[in-house]
């Protein structure tokens, strides 16, 4: 099967299809077209950057020319978790970016080094930076969606917490059903995601490996190795995060430090 190269001609006629959104924008009086131009902007020139970033490490090929990107790509990832977050606390970027560095890069070791281990050098830029990055992507989330849900638990039920704290109970107890949530509400966008790729939709890679040639069947081997990859290192970084934001918050002497949490 011949792969089909795309030309800046191509790439300008698919740009045009924003149009759409333009015009739903302008019919609904959505006032969007401001975000919209800054969107399409934005993604051409970060995907030109990342293009040329790209580029030039595969060129190097060399172990820490991909760790260097990979950690700059960790840290913006840990940066941008927070991002949308609505109730912060000192320390939670540190938090989240040692959540989402922890979990994606154990994960994406084991899955680099056990999985595809046939891969030489286990560095390869062609298998190593497409793997972290759908890992950041979808663990950033997981991170965001928990660290938002458990200060939301924590300031929404400040009374019964500290109720529990009078009573005796341990910051554990006290903080036990805030933490459940948090991480039930960090894991449910990979799960939904899960319940329905293949059937709703095909994701990235397998889209991209079917059009570059690869046969249905390979390209579907590597598609489940990357969903229970990315539900793992989701996983891990949600309850990382959760677990070291609980650990600001609470201190040794079993107080729930409110004073910490504000809006951002």
């Amino acid at each position: 099967m011949k792969y089909v190269e795309l030309t800046l001609v191509d790439v300008g006629l698919a740009a045009g299809l924003i149009i759409v959104n333009s015009v739903i924008s302008i019919v609904l009086g959505l006032k969007l077209g401001r975000s919209l131009l800054l969107a399409s902007i934005r993604t051409i020139l970060q995907l030109l950057l990342i293009g040329m970033i790209l580029d030039s490490v595969f060129a190097i090929d060399r172990w820490y020319a991909v760790a260097g990107l990979l950690l700059v790509m960790t840290i913006t990832a840990g940066v941008a978790a927070v991002g949308r977050t609505e109730r912060r606390y000192p320390g939670v970027y540190f938090d989240s970016i040692v959540a989402i560095w922890a979990s994606s890069w154990i994960v994406a070791a084991y899955a680099m080094l056990a999985i595809m281990r046939e891969v030489e050098p286990w560095y390869q830029p062609q298998y190593a930076i497409p793997l972290v990055g759908m890992i950041l992507g979808n663990a950033l989330n997981g991170i965001s969606l928990g660290l938002n849900r458990l200060g939301e638990q924590l300031t929404t039920h400040r009374d019964q917490v500290e109720a529990l704290l009078t009573m005796g109970a341990t910051r554990g107890e006290a903080a036990r059903d805030s933490i459940r949530q948090a991480v039930q509400t960090g894991m449910v966008p990979i799960i939904n995601s899960m319940m329905v790729v293949g059937i709703v939709s095909l994701p990235g890679m397998m889209t991209g490996q079917l059009l570059s040639g690869v046969s249905p069947m390979q390209a579907v081997r590597y598609q489940i190795v990357i969903m229970f990859v990315i539900a793992a290192a989701t996983a891990l970084g949600t309850v990382g995060v959760v677990l070291l934001g609980y650990r600001r918050l609470f201190n040794e002497q079993h107080q729930f430090r409110s004073d910490l949490l504000s809006r951002s």
